[in-house]
């Protein structure tokens, strides 16, 4: 039972390969016209001129109702009290859970976000593929994004209604369908040109792909009339500030296993995945002794299927390190795509700063995520280009962080953290985990704030965790906080970035509000 995998995820080539046929990648129409599919103008009735201004940060949200409580719906109504001066929403991954499947955006995504919506007070009528935002929320997919349920799951699972119910703790959010390998995705957010047919695609490009850009014309993203992206990593620039949308699913494959290494490093981690695979069987015979019709026991059935999401992400991350990967794995042309937009971005006098957003972190103090081999592939993938990047430019950057801001999510909790002088172009940066919006809080490491390396069998220290807002506690004590951020965008060069960790904590039957202090970047 414990070796079934409920839940399935595309290789990287399958997922690159899906995604431009959805936007008909370079299609000679495209080509023609000089459409760069990567870049949007955020025409927002001028307003996106103002080198003041404020935007949110959402991440990890897209779960339902949690045994009477609604902390994704609480986080939205807290970030409903900044809606008026605030231009858009970032999200940084996994919009729905537990599988990206079309059947849960109306529960989890277009319910919550109503307010957000044009026709929101009505969102049962709102189709999850004909989605128009008032208030932009422009996400990137997270892996939950592209998981699929194999259709064996489903044959079993509809036959054997007991088996049906002692995976309940998975089967609340697994449902029927899957993403369709980021299908549902796309049709929610990205600009679906391969359903438009080859004699209206014309027309639909002359209309929709009419803004100028640096690199040729692109989409014109009209907030409450247009509001498709172009494409699964994009870039657009708001009051001066440039903003890099990227797909890290697609190049957080685990490098591979040191050689020297590779037999005593694979056997620890079948080691591992033995053990985690025993404890997720005592912890579905724990789940089968508890009603979730009484309060107490549902509680216990939450923190249950909690440690039940985490035991599977650390046994994904272990199934992903003892695979044999080649070059194809990982998404090479979008990092090149990054490095020559980051330079591009250092050659243009008028941008002031830089922020990247994606989902899986690089730098996480979370208990399961800190040491995981997407959380290192993802760090030394964005090293490595922002080392080409400063080859290029450093002259220009006069010894100023590459960026500004990384925003990530995937860690369920909100966590400031900022490299130190790490010897490479990642060196004084500041990364925010902002995925603590809605799905279970996870804790942090016992380990302590301090993230070290190994570089030629040397140790070093190369981050300091400077906010951890998560789980914690035990018992009466336990605390389970949920959590965005405002960005306030400052005038002057270089931008000045005022971050607030807005908080929301259900306490003794009431959601309260725990915000903290700006932190000023």
């Amino acid at each position: 039972m414990a070796d079934m995998r409920l839940i399935s995820e595309p290789s990287v080539p399958v997922k690159i390969q899906k995604m431009k046929q959805r936007v008909r990648w370079q299609h000679p129409m495209i080509q023609e016209r000089g459409i760069d599919q990567t870049a949007m103008i955020f025409d927002d009735h001028g307003r996106e001129k103002n080198s003041d201004f404020s935007f949110i940060v959402i991440g990890d949200s897209g779960t339902k109702s949690n045994y009477g409580s609604h902390p994704q719906r609480q986080v939205a109504e807290m970030m409903l009290n900044h809606i008026d001066d605030c231009r858009f929403v970032l999200h940084t991954g996994d919009v729905i859970y537990v599988v990206g499947s079309r059947e849960y955006y109306p529960t989890n995504f277009i319910e919550p976000y109503r307010e957000c919506l044009i026709g929101g007070e009505n969102p049962k009528n709102i189709a999850y593929d004909q989605m128009v935002f008032k208030l932009p929320i422009l996400p990137v997919l997270g892996n939950h994004d592209y998981y699929d349920v194999p259709w064996l799951y489903r044959l079993i699972t509809g036959s054997t209604l007991p088996l049906r119910r002692m995976l309940r703790y998975k089967d609340i959010e697994i449902g029927w369908h899957g993403s369709n390998q980021g299908d549902a995705y796309t049709k929610a957010f990205i600009d679906y040109l391969a359903a438009i047919s080859p004699q209206h695609l014309g027309k639909h490009l002359d209309k929709y792909y009419t803004a100028q850009s640096h690199t040729g014309l692109c989409l014109n993203y009209q907030p409450g009339k247009f509001t498709r992206l172009p494409n699964r990593y994009y870039t657009f620039n708001y009051g001066g500030i440039d903003f890099f949308a990227l797909d890290s699913n697609t190049f957080n494959t685990p490098e591979p296993l040191p050689e020297n290494e590779a037999v005593d490093i694979r056997k620890d981690l079948l080691q591992h995945l033995q053990k985690l695979e025993q404890e997720e069987l005592e912890i579905l015979a724990e789940c089968k002794k508890l009603n979730s019709e009484n309060p107490q026991d549902s509680e216990q059935l939450a923190d249950l299927g909690g440690k039940l999401d985490q035991n599977n992400e650390v046994k994904f991350d272990i199934q992903k390190q003892l695979e044999q990967h080649t070059n194809a794995d990982v998404d090479f042309e979008q990092l090149e795509w990054l490095r020559n937009q980051l330079v591009a971005s250092w050659q243009n006098s008028q941008v002031r700063g830089r922020v990247i957003f994606f989902h899986h972190p690089p730098y996480v103090t979370e208990a399961t995520k800190w040491n995981q081999g997407q959380t290192l592939a993802v760090r030394h993938r964005l090293r490595s280009v922002f080392e080409q990047v400063d080859a290029v430019v450093g002259k220009i950057t006069a010894g100023k962080p590459l960026v500004d801001l990384v925003f990530s999510g995937h860690a369920h909790c909100l966590e400031h953290l900022k490299t130190v002088n790490t010897g490479y172009a990642d060196a004084q940066i500041n990364y925010i985990v902002c995925g603590g919006s809605g799905r279970r809080p996870r804790r942090q490491r016992k380990e302590g704030t301090e993230l070290m390396e190994t570089f030629s069998d040397n140790t070093y220290k190369v981050a300091d965790s400077l906010l951890y807002v998560g789980r914690s506690g035990q018992g009466d004590e336990k605390r389970k906080p949920y959590s965005c951020v405002r960005v306030d965008v400052k005038s002057g060069y270089p931008a000045k970035f005022v971050i607030t960790p807005l908080v929301t904590e259900y306490i003794d039957g009431k959601w309260c509000d725990r915000s903290l202090e700006p932190i000023v970047i």
